[in-house]
């Protein structure tokens, strides 16, 4: 009994301990088809600072319902995805010119975000008349008179050079997350967005077990994977533990007392009656043998308890009766081909080993509290 109660008061209060505290489980800004959640986070006054790993994942959302994120030295970026199992960010420029950006682009040895390669480019400026039809040109850094070219062959820089007069502005190292198929070609793809990646926080475990990841608690840096909530928001899963941690807890004490307080009763009343024995030996026929007390029980027997119904659940995870998707007991989320019992009077359903072990120990609904079968349990 002492061992269940230590385990169970255990379980409730480590599973409410952590619901992220005050952070949502994820947010959302516009219509963006992304979720932004650990270790990204919302800069709101009304969420706290450790709902992020470090400021360098702080988001903000602007008036048009467009996430942006600042990257030091580099300026702001909006945001058109995060895969957090992969770990890439999809960045793409405000004015729709990466390329221009990319020019004066450098991402601090301090910064969590680094490319996911770099390759060499060169800049080419060019008359207008000669190459707008024959080559594929940067539009946004181009106009009537001079087109801007962009190649990662050296040699085709060179011959640009010399056969369309062209100057070459400079070659640089860019951030790209492709690799070309052919060297000596114009390339446009700088104009696609910016691909970066993180590698601390590591989150893949977690997100591979579709779990939450975030700080173990708000004063440590260490992470760790939680369980998703099966039903309902965070806080009231949070609420609903409390509640449960309130109950079951007094419950369990009062039923510790009962059974100290009818052990102690019997233990009087059959020390009283060997000294009445000792006493008055006649009144027990002379020296006939003292009849054993009926022992007290508190649970249901074996027999009683497999007598409830258990239902195999399906992929729908649909308990009969007036039943949610998480056991009364441990908390947790009922999955397919899981064995619930329900108790015949009132219905409720539990994990089978979850119930079992409770109607053992206590002969009540741990739901309803009413008495499931009172003919089977014996009192004094």
């Amino acid at each position: 009994m002492d061992n269940f109660l230590v385990f169970f008061v255990s379980f409730l209060l480590f599973s409410s301990v952590y619901a992220r505290d005050d952070c949502p489980l994820d947010s959302i800004c516009g219509n963006n088809r992304f979720d932004i959640r650990f270790p990204f986070g919302l800069e709101d006054p009304h969420i706290p600072q450790h709902c992020s790993y470090n400021p360098d994942f702080n988001l903000k959302c602007n008036n048009q319902g467009r996430a942006i994120l600042s990257l030091p030295g580099a300026g702001d970026f909006y945001v058109r995805d995060i895969d957090y199992l992969t770990q890439e960010i999809q960045l793409y420029d405000p004015l729709n010119c990466l390329p221009k950006r990319l020019i004066d682009f450098q991402i601090p040895s301090s910064s969590v975000f680094k490319a996911v390669f770099y390759r060499n480019y060169t800049f080419l400026t060019c008359s207008t008349d000669l190459v707008t039809s024959r080559f594929s040109v940067i539009g946004c850094m181009s106009n009537s008179a001079t087109s801007t070219l962009v190649t990662s062959s050296t040699s085709l820089a060179s011959q640009m050079k010399s056969l369309y007069n062209c100057s070459v502005n400079n070659t640089l190292p860019l951030p790209v997350s492709w690799t070309p198929q052919y060297e000596a070609v114009f390339t446009t793809d700088l104009n696609n967005d910016l691909v970066l990646t993180w590698d601390e926080p590591n989150c893949q475990d977690c997100e591979a077990k579709r779990d939450l990841c975030g700080f173990k608690n708000a004063t440590t840096g260490e992470i760790q994977c939680f369980d998703v909530p099966g039903t309902g928001t965070s806080k009231g899963i949070q609420i609903f533990r409390i509640i449960a941690l309130s109950l079951v807890i007094p419950a369990l004490a009062c039923s510790m007392g009962l059974t100290c307080y009818i052990c102690y009763e019997q233990s009087r009343r059959d020390s009283g009656h060997a000294a009445a024995v000792l006493q008055n030996p006649s009144a027990t026929g002379g020296g006939a043998a003292i009849a054993p007390q009926p022992e007290t029980t508190i649970g249901l027997d074996d027999s009683t308890i497999e007598s409830y119904t258990k239902v195999v659940l399906g992929e729908s995870r649909r308990v009969p009766g007036p039943n949610h998707m998480t056991c009364p007991i441990c908390l947790a989320d009922y999955h397919p081909k899981e064995t619930v019992r329900c108790i015949p009077e009132c219905e409720h359903c539990f994990h089978a080993e979850c119930i079992d072990e409770w109607l053992k120990i206590n002969g009540t609904c741990p739901v309803c509290r009413n008495n499931p079968s009172p003919v089977h349990v014996n009192f004094s």
